[in-house]
Protein backbone atom coordinates (compact mmCIF):
# COMPACT_ATOMS: atom_id res chain seq x y z
CA UNK A 1 0.00 0.00 0.00
CA UNK A 2 2.58 2.49 0.38
CA UNK A 3 4.43 1.86 -2.96
CA UNK A 4 1.16 2.19 -4.13
CA UNK A 5 0.46 5.57 -1.84
CA UNK A 6 4.26 7.17 -3.36
CA UNK A 7 3.44 6.44 -6.73
CA UNK A 8 0.45 7.90 -6.69
CA UNK A 9 1.73 10.91 -4.96
CA UNK A 10 4.71 10.73 -7.35
CA UNK A 11 2.36 11.43 -10.41
CA UNK A 12 0.98 14.56 -8.95
CA UNK A 13 -1.69 16.93 -10.02
CA UNK A 14 -1.01 19.24 -12.57
CA UNK A 15 -0.81 23.05 -11.71
CA UNK A 16 -2.89 24.89 -13.72
CA UNK A 17 -1.12 27.51 -15.31
CA UNK A 18 -3.17 29.82 -17.48
CA UNK A 19 -5.13 31.96 -15.84
CA UNK A 20 -8.53 30.85 -17.39
CA UNK A 21 -7.49 27.87 -16.15
CA UNK A 22 -7.20 28.95 -12.75
CA UNK A 23 -10.27 31.08 -12.97
CA UNK A 24 -12.16 27.80 -13.94
CA UNK A 25 -10.99 26.00 -10.64
CA UNK A 26 -12.54 29.35 -8.67
CA UNK A 27 -15.49 29.13 -11.00
CA UNK A 28 -15.91 25.20 -10.34
CA UNK A 29 -15.65 26.23 -6.40
CA UNK A 30 -18.04 28.94 -6.50
CA UNK A 31 -20.49 26.48 -8.18
CA UNK A 32 -19.95 23.09 -6.19
CA UNK A 33 -20.58 25.02 -2.64
CA UNK A 34 -23.81 25.95 -4.26
CA UNK A 35 -24.95 23.32 -5.44
CA UNK A 36 -24.38 21.86 -2.21
CA UNK A 37 -26.07 24.15 -0.60
CA UNK A 38 -28.97 23.37 -2.59
CA UNK A 39 -28.75 19.87 -2.01
CA UNK A 40 -28.45 19.79 1.67
CA UNK A 41 -31.36 22.25 1.72
CA UNK A 42 -33.45 19.78 0.31
CA UNK A 43 -32.83 17.32 2.78
CA UNK A 44 -33.31 19.79 5.50
CA UNK A 45 -36.70 20.71 4.33
CA UNK A 46 -37.83 16.85 3.64
CA UNK A 47 -36.49 16.26 7.48
CA UNK A 48 -38.86 19.09 8.79
CA UNK A 49 -36.27 21.43 9.38
CA UNK A 50 -35.48 25.24 8.55
CA UNK A 51 -31.77 25.47 8.02
CA UNK A 52 -29.91 28.75 8.63
CA UNK A 53 -27.90 29.92 5.60
CA UNK A 54 -24.65 29.62 7.50
CA UNK A 55 -25.86 25.91 8.10
CA UNK A 56 -26.36 25.06 4.50
CA UNK A 57 -22.67 26.96 3.49
CA UNK A 58 -20.10 25.05 6.26
CA UNK A 59 -21.24 21.14 5.85
CA UNK A 60 -18.62 18.89 5.64
CA UNK A 61 -19.16 18.19 1.76
CA UNK A 62 -18.63 22.10 0.93
CA UNK A 63 -15.14 21.76 3.53
CA UNK A 64 -13.97 19.06 1.20
CA UNK A 65 -14.72 21.06 -1.65
CA UNK A 66 -12.85 24.50 -0.40
CA UNK A 67 -9.13 22.86 0.73
CA UNK A 68 -9.64 19.68 -2.29
CA UNK A 69 -10.11 22.96 -4.81
CA UNK A 70 -7.69 25.28 -3.19
CA UNK A 71 -4.76 22.63 -2.39
CA UNK A 72 -5.05 21.56 -6.14
CA UNK A 73 -4.76 25.18 -7.05
CA UNK A 74 -1.54 26.13 -5.13
CA UNK A 75 0.14 29.44 -5.48
CA UNK A 76 -1.70 32.45 -3.42
CA UNK A 77 -5.45 30.47 -3.63
CA UNK A 78 -3.88 28.30 -1.29
CA UNK A 79 -1.63 30.94 0.70
CA UNK A 80 -4.94 33.00 1.44
CA UNK A 81 -6.75 30.19 2.83
CA UNK A 82 -3.83 29.83 5.22
CA UNK A 83 -3.99 33.69 5.60
CA UNK A 84 -7.17 34.23 6.79
CA UNK A 85 -7.74 31.12 8.76
CA UNK A 86 -4.30 32.08 11.12
CA UNK A 87 -4.99 35.59 11.03
CA UNK A 88 -8.75 36.86 11.40
CA UNK A 89 -9.88 33.99 13.13
CA UNK A 90 -11.75 36.00 14.96
CA UNK A 91 -13.44 37.74 11.96
CA UNK A 92 -14.67 34.42 10.38
CA UNK A 93 -16.65 32.13 11.41
CA UNK A 94 -14.92 29.33 13.59
CA UNK A 95 -16.50 26.49 10.84
CA UNK A 96 -14.44 28.11 8.11
CA UNK A 97 -11.17 28.65 9.79
CA UNK A 98 -11.11 25.15 10.54
CA UNK A 99 -11.78 24.88 6.59
CA UNK A 100 -8.91 26.81 5.77
CA UNK A 101 -6.50 25.58 8.67
CA UNK A 102 -6.51 22.44 6.54
CA UNK A 103 -4.57 24.28 3.95
CA UNK A 104 -1.88 24.30 6.62
CA UNK A 105 -0.63 20.64 5.31
CA UNK A 106 1.12 19.39 2.21
CA UNK A 107 -0.33 20.43 -1.10
CA UNK A 108 -0.33 17.67 -3.99
CA UNK A 109 2.89 17.73 -5.78
CA UNK A 110 3.12 18.75 -9.86
CA UNK A 111 3.26 15.85 -12.01
CA UNK A 112 6.68 14.70 -13.93
CA UNK A 113 5.95 16.89 -17.01
CA UNK A 114 5.83 20.03 -15.08
CA UNK A 115 9.00 19.52 -13.02
CA UNK A 116 10.69 19.10 -16.03
CA UNK A 117 9.21 22.20 -16.96
CA UNK A 118 9.88 24.04 -14.32
CA UNK A 119 13.75 22.93 -14.18
CA UNK A 120 14.18 23.60 -17.72
CA UNK A 121 13.23 27.10 -17.18
CA UNK A 122 16.03 27.25 -14.27
CA UNK A 123 18.97 24.90 -15.89
CA UNK A 124 18.47 24.66 -19.37
CA UNK A 125 16.88 21.46 -21.33
CA UNK A 126 20.30 19.14 -20.14
CA UNK A 127 19.75 20.15 -16.64
CA UNK A 128 19.74 16.90 -14.91
CA UNK A 129 23.64 17.33 -16.02
CA UNK A 130 24.06 19.91 -13.35
CA UNK A 131 23.55 17.29 -10.46
CA UNK A 132 25.34 14.58 -9.79
CA UNK A 133 21.73 12.66 -7.89
CA UNK A 134 18.49 13.86 -8.76
CA UNK A 135 15.41 12.53 -6.66
CA UNK A 136 11.97 12.84 -8.34
CA UNK A 137 10.21 12.10 -5.64
CA UNK A 138 9.27 15.45 -3.66
CA UNK A 139 10.09 15.17 0.05
CA UNK A 140 7.28 18.26 0.61
CA UNK A 141 4.90 19.97 -1.43
CA UNK A 142 3.19 23.32 -0.35
CA UNK A 143 1.47 26.03 -1.63
CA UNK A 144 4.35 27.76 -3.76
CA UNK A 145 6.51 24.98 -4.58
CA UNK A 146 7.86 21.78 -4.11
CA UNK A 147 11.10 20.29 -2.21
CA UNK A 148 13.75 18.33 -3.92
CA UNK A 149 16.72 16.40 -2.96
CA UNK A 150 19.79 15.97 -4.74
CA UNK A 151 23.29 15.53 -4.56
CA UNK A 152 26.13 18.25 -6.21
CA UNK A 153 28.75 16.84 -8.12
CA UNK A 154 31.43 17.46 -5.34
CA UNK A 155 29.10 15.28 -3.03
CA UNK A 156 27.18 18.21 -0.77
CA UNK A 157 23.42 16.92 -0.06
CA UNK A 158 21.17 19.58 -1.95
CA UNK A 159 17.92 20.81 -1.38
CA UNK A 160 15.83 22.29 -3.99
CA UNK A 161 12.97 23.91 -3.35
CA UNK A 162 11.31 24.43 -6.82
CA UNK A 163 8.60 26.55 -7.80
CA UNK A 164 5.17 25.00 -9.53
CA UNK A 165 4.73 26.74 -12.94
CA UNK A 166 2.44 30.14 -13.58
CA UNK A 167 1.98 30.71 -9.67
CA UNK A 168 4.02 33.74 -9.63
CA UNK A 169 2.02 35.31 -12.31
CA UNK A 170 -1.23 34.61 -11.40
CA UNK A 171 -1.07 36.20 -7.86
CA UNK A 172 -3.37 38.84 -8.16
CA UNK A 173 -6.06 37.28 -9.94
CA UNK A 174 -5.98 34.57 -7.26
CA UNK A 175 -6.66 36.72 -4.34
CA UNK A 176 -9.25 38.63 -5.96
CA UNK A 177 -10.98 35.54 -7.49
CA UNK A 178 -10.87 33.54 -4.07
CA UNK A 179 -12.06 36.40 -2.24
CA UNK A 180 -14.93 37.53 -4.97
CA UNK A 181 -16.01 33.66 -4.13
CA UNK A 182 -15.85 33.73 -0.47
CA UNK A 183 -17.99 36.87 -0.65
CA UNK A 184 -20.32 35.69 -2.93
CA UNK A 185 -20.93 32.48 -1.67
CA UNK A 186 -21.46 33.94 1.77
CA UNK A 187 -18.34 32.24 3.50
CA UNK A 188 -17.10 35.53 4.17
CA UNK A 189 -19.50 38.09 6.45
CA UNK A 190 -20.23 40.77 3.99
CA UNK A 191 -19.45 43.48 7.22
CA UNK A 192 -15.94 42.64 6.54
CA UNK A 193 -13.48 44.55 4.88
CA UNK A 194 -10.78 42.98 4.31
CA UNK A 195 -9.46 44.54 1.02
CA UNK A 196 -6.40 46.44 3.23
CA UNK A 197 -5.22 42.77 4.38
CA UNK A 198 -6.28 41.09 0.76
CA UNK A 199 -3.89 44.26 -0.78
CA UNK A 200 -0.82 43.57 1.61
CA UNK A 201 -0.84 39.75 0.72
CA UNK A 202 -0.56 39.73 -2.99
CA UNK A 203 2.90 42.02 -2.05
CA UNK A 204 3.40 39.66 0.13
CA UNK A 205 3.32 36.42 -1.99
CA UNK A 206 5.00 38.16 -4.72
CA UNK A 207 7.56 38.51 -2.45
CA UNK A 208 7.50 34.67 -1.48
CA UNK A 209 7.10 33.88 -4.76
CA UNK A 210 10.49 35.56 -5.81
CA UNK A 211 13.43 32.73 -4.86
CA UNK A 212 16.26 35.13 -5.20
CA UNK A 213 14.84 37.47 -2.34
CA UNK A 214 14.08 34.54 0.33
CA UNK A 215 17.92 33.59 -0.67
CA UNK A 216 18.97 36.43 0.83
CA UNK A 217 16.78 36.34 3.59
CA UNK A 218 18.17 32.67 4.05
CA UNK A 219 21.85 34.24 3.87
CA UNK A 220 21.01 37.58 6.69
CA UNK A 221 19.64 34.69 9.14
CA UNK A 222 22.84 32.51 8.38
CA UNK A 223 24.75 35.89 9.45
CA UNK A 224 22.77 36.63 12.88
CA UNK A 225 22.26 33.20 13.89
CA UNK A 226 25.63 31.43 12.81
CA UNK A 227 27.01 31.40 16.31
CA UNK A 228 23.98 30.62 18.05
CA UNK A 229 24.49 26.77 18.64
CA UNK A 230 21.37 26.07 19.90
CA UNK A 231 19.91 26.66 15.89
CA UNK A 232 20.98 25.58 12.69
CA UNK A 233 20.05 26.23 9.14
CA UNK A 234 20.01 25.45 5.57
CA UNK A 235 23.80 27.12 3.54
CA UNK A 236 22.45 29.14 0.10
CA UNK A 237 24.24 27.81 -3.10
CA UNK A 238 23.79 31.03 -5.09
CA UNK A 239 25.43 29.60 -8.29
CA UNK A 240 22.76 27.09 -8.31
CA UNK A 241 20.09 28.90 -7.01
CA UNK A 242 17.79 30.67 -9.93
CA UNK A 243 14.28 33.01 -9.30
CA UNK A 244 12.17 29.67 -9.40
CA UNK A 245 14.34 27.35 -7.93
CA UNK A 246 16.42 28.02 -4.44
CA UNK A 247 19.06 25.75 -3.72
CA UNK A 248 20.32 24.92 0.06
CA UNK A 249 22.19 22.30 1.91
CA UNK A 250 20.11 19.34 3.20
CA UNK A 251 19.67 19.89 6.83
CA UNK A 252 17.96 16.30 8.41
CA UNK A 253 15.74 16.89 11.59
CA UNK A 254 13.19 15.13 13.01
CA UNK A 255 9.23 16.99 13.10
CA UNK A 256 9.29 20.03 16.07
CA UNK A 257 6.31 18.79 17.98
CA UNK A 258 7.23 15.03 18.31
CA UNK A 259 10.02 16.07 21.33
CA UNK A 260 6.53 15.74 23.15
CA UNK A 261 8.16 12.74 23.87
CA UNK A 262 11.12 14.14 25.95
CA UNK A 263 11.69 15.13 29.15
CA UNK A 264 10.07 18.70 30.30
CA UNK A 265 13.00 20.82 31.33
CA UNK A 266 13.91 20.10 27.19
CA UNK A 267 10.75 20.69 25.68
CA UNK A 268 10.74 23.81 27.56
CA UNK A 269 14.35 24.66 26.67
CA UNK A 270 13.60 24.09 23.09
CA UNK A 271 10.40 26.34 23.19
CA UNK A 272 11.71 29.10 25.26
CA UNK A 273 15.05 29.35 22.62
CA UNK A 274 11.89 29.82 19.92
CA UNK A 275 9.92 32.69 21.71
CA UNK A 276 13.16 34.02 22.58
CA UNK A 277 14.18 33.75 18.80
CA UNK A 278 10.98 35.45 17.77
CA UNK A 279 11.15 38.58 19.80
CA UNK A 280 14.45 39.12 18.61
CA UNK A 281 13.31 39.16 15.41
CA UNK A 282 10.81 41.51 16.15
CA UNK A 283 12.24 43.90 18.42
CA UNK A 284 16.23 43.57 17.72
CA UNK A 285 16.18 42.35 13.53
CA UNK A 286 12.84 44.15 12.52
CA UNK A 287 12.90 41.37 10.26
CA UNK A 288 10.59 38.30 10.95
CA UNK A 289 9.99 34.62 9.44
CA UNK A 290 6.36 35.34 9.61
CA UNK A 291 5.10 31.78 8.77
CA UNK A 292 4.49 29.74 11.91
CA UNK A 293 3.95 26.20 9.77
CA UNK A 294 5.13 23.51 12.51
CA UNK A 295 7.02 21.60 9.61
CA UNK A 296 9.31 24.89 9.41
CA UNK A 297 10.76 24.00 12.21
CA UNK A 298 12.76 20.60 12.92
CA UNK A 299 14.74 19.16 15.96
CA UNK A 300 18.19 17.07 15.85
CA UNK A 301 17.30 14.43 18.77
CA UNK A 302 21.38 13.51 19.19
CA UNK A 303 22.83 17.13 19.60
CA UNK A 304 19.04 19.22 20.45
CA UNK A 305 19.53 21.42 17.67
CA UNK A 306 16.69 22.98 16.77
CA UNK A 307 16.73 23.52 12.86
CA UNK A 308 14.94 26.45 11.10
CA UNK A 309 13.79 26.22 7.50
CA UNK A 310 11.79 27.95 4.63
CA UNK A 311 12.12 32.06 5.02
CA UNK A 312 10.22 33.48 2.13
CA UNK A 313 7.21 34.70 4.32
CA UNK A 314 9.77 37.06 5.89
CA UNK A 315 8.79 40.51 6.38
CA UNK A 316 10.56 43.60 7.78
CA UNK A 317 8.76 45.93 9.76
CA UNK A 318 9.61 49.63 10.00
CA UNK A 319 11.15 50.91 13.09
CA UNK A 320 7.96 52.93 14.28
CA UNK A 321 5.21 49.66 14.32
CA UNK A 322 8.03 47.74 16.12
CA UNK A 323 8.33 51.18 18.81
CA UNK A 324 4.71 51.31 19.10
CA UNK A 325 4.05 47.43 19.69
CA UNK A 326 6.96 47.46 22.31
CA UNK A 327 4.79 50.43 24.12
CA UNK A 328 1.58 47.75 23.96
CA UNK A 329 3.75 44.69 25.31
CA UNK A 330 4.97 46.81 27.85
CA UNK A 331 1.58 48.67 28.70
CA UNK A 332 0.25 44.95 28.57
CA UNK A 333 2.72 43.83 30.88
CA UNK A 334 1.85 46.68 33.31
CA UNK A 335 -1.86 46.26 33.35
CA UNK A 336 -2.26 50.03 32.22
CA UNK A 337 -4.89 50.13 29.91
CA UNK A 338 -5.18 53.71 28.92
CA UNK A 339 -1.70 53.12 27.46
CA UNK A 340 -2.47 50.36 25.90
CA UNK A 341 -4.87 51.99 23.99
CA UNK A 342 -3.16 55.23 22.86
CA UNK A 343 -0.06 52.38 21.79
CA UNK A 344 -3.10 50.26 20.34
CA UNK A 345 -4.50 52.89 18.12
CA UNK A 346 -0.58 54.26 17.02
CA UNK A 347 -0.39 50.50 15.98
CA UNK A 348 -3.60 50.74 13.64
CA UNK A 349 -6.39 49.50 15.65
CA UNK A 350 -10.16 50.15 15.49
CA UNK A 351 -10.73 50.86 19.25
CA UNK A 352 -13.77 52.48 19.33
CA UNK A 353 -14.92 55.84 21.57
CA UNK A 354 -13.85 56.29 25.18
CA UNK A 355 -15.68 54.50 27.73
CA UNK A 356 -17.51 52.18 25.48
CA UNK A 357 -18.02 48.85 25.84
CA UNK A 358 -16.55 48.05 22.60
CA UNK A 359 -13.61 49.62 23.69
CA UNK A 360 -13.11 47.65 26.89
CA UNK A 361 -13.60 44.34 24.60
CA UNK A 362 -10.40 45.39 22.59
CA UNK A 363 -8.15 46.00 25.29
CA UNK A 364 -9.73 42.56 27.19
CA UNK A 365 -8.75 40.73 23.45
CA UNK A 366 -5.12 42.15 23.48
CA UNK A 367 -4.82 41.58 27.33
CA UNK A 368 -5.75 37.95 26.69
CA UNK A 369 -3.53 37.48 23.51
CA UNK A 370 -0.70 38.77 25.15
CA UNK A 371 -1.53 36.59 28.56
CA UNK A 372 1.54 34.68 28.69
CA UNK A 373 3.85 38.31 28.55
CA UNK A 374 2.24 39.48 31.92
CA UNK A 375 3.38 36.59 34.81
CA UNK A 376 6.47 36.24 35.89
CA UNK A 377 6.71 32.58 35.66
CA UNK A 378 6.42 29.67 33.23
CA UNK A 379 3.44 29.67 30.97
CA UNK A 380 2.10 26.67 31.09
CA UNK A 381 0.33 26.50 27.47
CA UNK A 382 -1.10 23.05 27.52
CA UNK A 383 -2.61 24.00 30.65
CA UNK A 384 -4.04 26.99 30.04
CA UNK A 385 -7.57 27.76 28.85
CA UNK A 386 -6.35 30.98 26.66
CA UNK A 387 -7.43 29.83 23.41
CA UNK A 388 -11.38 29.12 24.06
CA UNK A 389 -11.57 32.63 26.25
CA UNK A 390 -10.23 34.62 23.10
CA UNK A 391 -13.00 32.71 20.75
CA UNK A 392 -15.85 33.66 23.51
CA UNK A 393 -14.83 37.44 23.75
CA UNK A 394 -14.31 37.56 19.61
CA UNK A 395 -17.76 36.25 19.74
CA UNK A 396 -19.09 39.15 21.88
CA UNK A 397 -16.85 41.62 19.76
CA UNK A 398 -18.78 40.78 16.80
CA UNK A 399 -22.42 42.42 17.90
CA UNK A 400 -20.14 46.05 17.00
CA UNK A 401 -19.57 47.47 14.24
CA UNK A 402 -16.01 48.58 14.64
CA UNK A 403 -15.07 45.07 14.84
CA UNK A 404 -15.48 44.11 11.29
CA UNK A 405 -12.35 46.82 9.93
CA UNK A 406 -9.59 44.86 8.81
CA UNK A 407 -6.90 44.96 11.67
CA UNK A 408 -3.40 46.45 11.31
CA UNK A 409 -1.85 44.48 8.03
CA UNK A 410 1.68 44.20 10.25
CA UNK A 411 -0.10 43.02 13.53
CA UNK A 412 -1.67 40.48 11.65
CA UNK A 413 1.39 39.48 9.99
CA UNK A 414 3.59 39.57 13.91
CA UNK A 415 0.18 37.84 15.04
CA UNK A 416 0.03 34.82 12.65
CA UNK A 417 3.62 34.15 14.44
CA UNK A 418 3.02 35.00 17.70
CA UNK A 419 -0.25 32.46 17.34
CA UNK A 420 1.48 30.03 15.72
CA UNK A 421 4.15 29.82 18.84
CA UNK A 422 1.79 29.77 21.27
CA UNK A 423 0.15 26.42 19.32
CA UNK A 424 3.64 25.20 18.93
CA UNK A 425 4.32 25.37 22.92
CA UNK A 426 1.24 23.65 23.37
CA UNK A 427 1.50 21.01 20.97
CA UNK A 428 4.77 20.19 23.08
CA UNK A 429 3.47 20.89 26.49
CA UNK A 430 6.10 23.16 27.27
CA UNK A 431 6.40 25.79 30.11
CA UNK A 432 8.06 28.94 28.81
CA UNK A 433 8.43 32.69 31.28
CA UNK A 434 7.52 34.59 28.14
CA UNK A 435 7.70 37.13 30.61
CA UNK A 436 11.43 37.14 31.59
CA UNK A 437 12.29 36.70 27.80
CA UNK A 438 10.81 39.80 26.94
CA UNK A 439 11.82 42.21 29.64
CA UNK A 440 15.20 42.61 27.75
CA UNK A 441 13.40 44.41 25.35
CA UNK A 442 10.92 46.54 27.67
Amino acid sequence: MADEDKRSRSRGKAVPTSRVGRFAKVAKLAGGVAGGMLAEGARQFRAGNRPRRRDLLLTPANARRVTRQLSEMRGAAMKLGQILSMDTGDLLPKELTDILASLRSDATSMPEAQLEEAMSKAYGKAWEKEFRVFDRYPIAAASIGQVHRAVAHDGTELALKIQYPGVSESIASDVDNIATVLRVSGLLPGEVDIQPLLDDAKAQLKDEANYLKEAKFLQRFNELLGADERFILPELLPDLTKRNVLAMTYVAGGPIDAIVRRPQEERDRVMSALVELMLTELFELRMVQTDPNFANYQYRWASGEIVLLDFGATREFKARFVGNYRKLAMAAVQGDREAMAVAAEKVGYSIGDEDSRYRELVLELLLLALEPLRHDEPYDFAGSTMPARLSELGQRATEYADFWHAPPTDVVYFHRKLGGMFMLASRMEARVNVHELIQRWL
